[in-house]
């Protein structure tokens, strides 16, 4: 890879890269594997090991995407003169983001011209948290600290409010806490609140925070010392709380006909919201690996480095490129294309519940997508490093 010159941090964008690439596993499967998105894959009753694991493994994306995101607030307000202007920035990238996932990645995801189905999902929640970060950034560094903590690792207590119906507060409970999937506007329309705000503040809060650690002229030695100490430490709560099974998680863990899927049951932890043990369990070996790359430079870190000094350029065509895809896919299949247009009646129908590919055959078509999107990507990237006078990139 051609060398540009750049003042960002490498470990955390090869990080963020991996992630990137992880996380399109998921999205191929939505649309190729059988059952596509109707279909849960950590449902204990219909899944195999390979396929929950399929899908576990890109749990480890959402929270680190997000935790980076403050960590890249925190590294981005370091070089402007004030808060003031870091504030400016969050608030109207954060808008940005928010009205991006509602128009642009909603038709990505449907490519139903009406979005009529309103998908609430990962861009929606950095964006909310980041208009949020706008305001919270001026609280003293350990009160913000605190509030992060007391979010991450408290807001399981709310777990049991619960809200039902299409009530003004039921609505507002369900961004700030509650998943939910709510049909609307009289059958003609479909709420799909994936991703509840609340938690998702708590992470890039300390992803902020975090920040701390990779300000210029800090010792990478004693980085490197916390890394190890919060990568062991969380992984170690994770399998202390987890055990103990009284509190972190909406699903406590049980004793299955065998002990494969027990296991499986230990990790079927939730992600809507992202739990305290969800949370610790991927963010503690995401500060394992930055303790290990931070010092590695070979081809896989080269490849997943573009990746990650692009992610929301990435993030948008690869769902684009996915959905067509599986269209083609369905045509392969002798079935009609048109039933990948997700319209509010076709979800309600679930037509497509039952057909689909093998496992194996999304991994082909995950492995062609990323093949397909690193030259996409290396050119934007370099494009990107060299008009570094256009406010605008910052957006994209």
């Amino acid at each position: 890879m051609k060398s540009i010159k750049s003042t960002r941090i490498e470990s955390i964008d090869i990080l963020r890269g991996l992630v990137m690439v992880i996380m399109a596993l998921d999205h191929v499967r939505d649309y190729t594997n059988t059952g596509y998105m109707f279909a849960d894959p950590t449902n204990l009753d219909s899944t195999t090991p390979t396929l929950f694991f399929t899908r576990w493994i890109t749990h480890f994306c959402a929270p680190i995407f997000v935790f980076l995101a403050g960590t890249s607030a925190f590294l981005y307000g370091s070089k402007k003169t004030s808060k003031n202007k870091l504030s400016k920035f969050l608030f109207t990238r954060g808008l940005w983001l928010v009205f991006i996932e509602l128009t642009v990645v909603n038709f990505s995801w449907t490519f139903d011209i009406s979005l009529s189905v309103h998908i609430f999902q990962v861009i929606w929640a950095i964006g909310i948290c980041m208009m949020l970060l706008a305001a919270l950034i001026y609280l003293p560094k350990k009160l913000l600290l605190a509030l992060g903590l007391i979010i991450v690792f408290g807001h399981n207590l709310l777990d049991g409010i619960t809200q039902h119906g299409t009530e003004p507060l039921s609505i507002l409970w369900y961004y700030v806490h509650q998943f939910n999937f709510q049909v609307i506007n009289e059958g003609n329309g479909l709420l799909a609140i994936a991703y509840p705000f609340l938690p998702w503040l708590g992470i890039i809060i300390l992803g902020y925070c975090f920040g701390y650690f990779y300000q210029k002229g800090f010792d990478s030695k004693i980085r490197k010392t916390w890394l190890l100490r919060f990568g062991i430490g969380a992984i170690v709560l994770f399998f202390i709380l987890r055990f103990i099974n009284v509190y972190g998680d909406l699903k406590p863990w049980s004793t299955q006909d065998n002990f494969i899927y027990t296991i499986l049951s230990f990790f079927n932890v939730t992600k809507y919201p992202p739990s305290l043990i969800y949370t610790l369990m991927t963010l503690g070996p995401a500060f394992l690996f930055l303790y290990t790359i931070e010092s590695v430079k070979n081809r896989f870190t080269n490849m997943m480095l573009v990746f990650g000094r692009v992610p929301f350029f990435y993030y948008i065509i690869h769902l684009y490129l996915i959905h067509l895809l599986g269209m083609v896919g369905l045509v392969v299949l002798g079935e009609n294309w048109q039933e990948l247009v997700l319209t509010v009646d076709r979800f309600k129908k679930g037509y497509l519940f039952n057909i689909g590919f093998d496992l194996w055959v999304t991994y082909v078509v995950w492995a062609v997508v990323i093949i397909m999107l690193y030259p996409i990507c290396k050119k934007y990237m370099q494009y990107k490093a060299n008009n570094k006078d256009k406010w605008w990139l910052s957006y994209l």
